[in-house]
């Protein structure tokens, strides 16, 4: 702890997990650089190695910084200057990261939104960031059409999936989606993303001011610790950190290597890991539009990456596959589960599936949010223990607290996961009443941000991700934490998945109540009693859950999470019944 700080009346914070970093490490100092120059930089050192991968196609660092410059000019004669906000709704192409750091070179701010989310959402998502630009997809054309003109925005830019590919790709696709999907109608607002490239064309903007570390750059969406949806504004600090970071504890990854872009661009792991820290390290990103988990091993065949980063059921899906016959998977050096609970059972099942096909790598764990621009944790390689979710990364600081008293709590006790970046949020756009719930100064003085998950912390310094606070059940008094009763249930020979959460109870509060997955060959009918047995022997009394259904397949939000609203309002019976 620097004397300043102390001066300041902050105290240090106890941090078990330094031991594992160097000193350099942990005096990790931010550049006062914008993104755009952070991958800039890459660009300098290495332009001719791929930046991209997309569809099979390769683009450069060069020519993938030629395409920036020349969008942010075109951004440029729109009228976009600092401070703007522009809304890109795409999957993961090429022209989303394109427009992000062409937006970003120009202080501007980009919106990443859903592409399948519902009319009214983008049209609220328009109207609280007061966005002046969309950046679409071409084939949703129809969510936009009546709602548009009710927002802010001036002007549409449509993109198709073969915008930056070559004419025969782009041909080809236009022949296949003759009659799929209503076209935009001509109007000065919308204008194809082709044409507006071609904005840029005998136009230089050589000159351009350069923008710090501490510019607002992207907002991303969260539902923070109330539920309710908010919009996350993250500086550019962010960014730089968290590569920074990761080239710290990811010490493998060297130019040149790649990363399996699953997760979207408009969710934190996605832009942040899978994106913008292989652009900024000389690494590639490959783009995957759209996920066929069917397809999963077919689809590591083509790539061969060197890191991958999902939720834990795109692993359950590969676990699935039986395309390839002696799938090769030796390429691997990295495999992190992030954005859902990594169960025990999975865990072996993955690590002995990587063992067999030839990986030295096994499945690690990360933990982060929104708000603290995803990664805040992060397992890997000698620095891993079964079950946690890692170490703070370097320059990040966690803490287990009482939620009511703010209490700090000994090691191995449940409470709430508190956090300590310099990546943190600068708070929820234009709601600063959230914004303060969430941030917090302490009596240590320095400035927490609440996440309102549950989780602890060892000896060492590893944490433990034990749920949302929100799916604490509690039953008769007594604390029952999901995630628990969840693994003790996935440890029986006939479970593949299960899911509790809590239903109301006319005198305990609460009870528990298991939704299950059974492995192929088991029917629910023959193993319910078994199960229940099972829990019996397993659990405390308080933890069993008072009801047991078995389903062919959970609920998945649209990042492939498990749904647990729709969980609570499920009723039915067995699927087997």
């Amino acid at each position: 702890m620097s004397i300043l700080n102390l001066l300041k009346g902050k105290k240090p914070i106890p941090a078990p997990w330094k031991k594992y970093y160097t000193e350099d490490e942990l005096n990790i100092k931010i550049p006062n650089i914008s993104m755009y120059e952070h991958v800039r930089r890459s660009y300098l050192k290495y332009p001719k190695n791929t930046a991209i991968e997309y569809l099979g196609h390769k683009f450069t660092y060069d020519k993938f910084m030629k395409l920036i410059d020349k969008a942010s000019i075109s951004f440029n004669e729109l009228g976009i200057k600092k401070g703007d906000i522009v809304t890109i709704c795409l999957p993961n192409v090429p022209e989303a990261l394109i427009s992000l750091y062409a937006l970003n070179k120009m202080g501007a701010i980009a919106n990443m939104l859903h592409p399948l989310s519902a009319e009214e959402e983008i049209k609220q998502s328009l109207i609280s960031t007061k966005s002046i630009y969309l950046v679409y997809f071409e084939s949703f054309y129809n969510k936009i059409e009546n709602i548009i003109k009710s927002t802010k925005v001036q002007k549409v830019i449509f993109v198709k999936p073969t915008d930056t590919l070559n004419i025969f790709m782009r041909i080809g696709y236009s022949i296949t989606q003759i009659g799929k999907y209503k076209k935009p109608k001509k109007d000065k607002m919308f204008i194809k993303w082709r044409k507006f490239m071609n904005i840029s064309r005998f136009k230089k903007m050589d000159e351009y001011k350069k923008y710090g570390c501490d510019t607002p750059a992207v907002i991303l969406h969260s539902g923070g610790t109330s539920g309710k949806p908010k919009n996350v504004v993250l500086q550019n600090r962010s960014f730089i950190l968290a590569s920074m970071q990761e080239n710290i504890s990811l010490k493998q990854l060297k130019a040149g290597d790649c990363c399996l872009a699953i997760m979207p661009n408009f969710h934190g792991f996605g832009l942040s890991v899978l994106m913008h820290t292989p652009l900024s390290s000389g690494c590639y990103t490959i783009l995957i539009p759209q996920f066929n988990s069917k397809k999963f091993d077919i689809l590591f065949k083509k790539t061969r990456p060197t890191c991958v980063l999902g939720v834990p059921t795109l692993y359950e899906a590969l676990l699935g596959c039986n395309n390839v016959k002696n799938l090769d998977l030796s390429f691997l050096k990295y495999v992190v589960s992030g954005g859902d609970i990594l169960t025990k059972s999975l865990e072996e099942r993955f690590n002995k599936y990587l063992a067999e096909h030839g990986s030295r790598a096994v499945i690690t764990q990360g933990y982060g949010l929104s708000e603290g621009l995803a990664a805040v944790c992060l397992a890997c390689d000698k620095v891993n223990k079964s079950g946690s979710v890692g170490i703070p990364l370097a320059g990040n600081y966690v803490k287990i607290i009482d939620s009511n008293t703010r209490k700090t709590l000994p090691y191995n006790e449940v409470g709430e996961i508190v956090v300590n970046t310099k990546g943190m949020m600068l708070g929820y756009l234009n709601d600063e009443n959230e914004t303060n719930a969430a941030l917090q100064v302490h009596n240590d003085g320095h400035v927490w941000l609440h996440t309102g998950d549950l989780g602890y912390m060892d000896s060492d310094g590893f944490v433990f991700y034990k749920g949302r606070i929100k799916r604490m059940i509690i039953t008769s008094g007594y604390n029952v934490y999901p995630t628990h009763v969840e693994e003790v249930i996935e440890s029986h020979p006939a479970v593949l998945q299960c899911s509790v959460i809590g239903i109301p109870h006319p005198y305990k509060q609460e009870v528990g109540k298991a939704f299950i997955v059974l492995k192929d060959g088991y029917h629910g009918l023959f193993v319910k009693s078994d199960i229940r047995n099972y829990c019996k022997k397993n659990l405390a009394k308080y933890m069993i859950p008072y009801e047991f259904v078995f389903r062919k397949k959970l609920p998945k939000t649209k990042l492939g999470k498990v749904d647990f609203q729709k969980l609570k309002s499920d009723i039915g019976a067995d699927d087997d019944e």
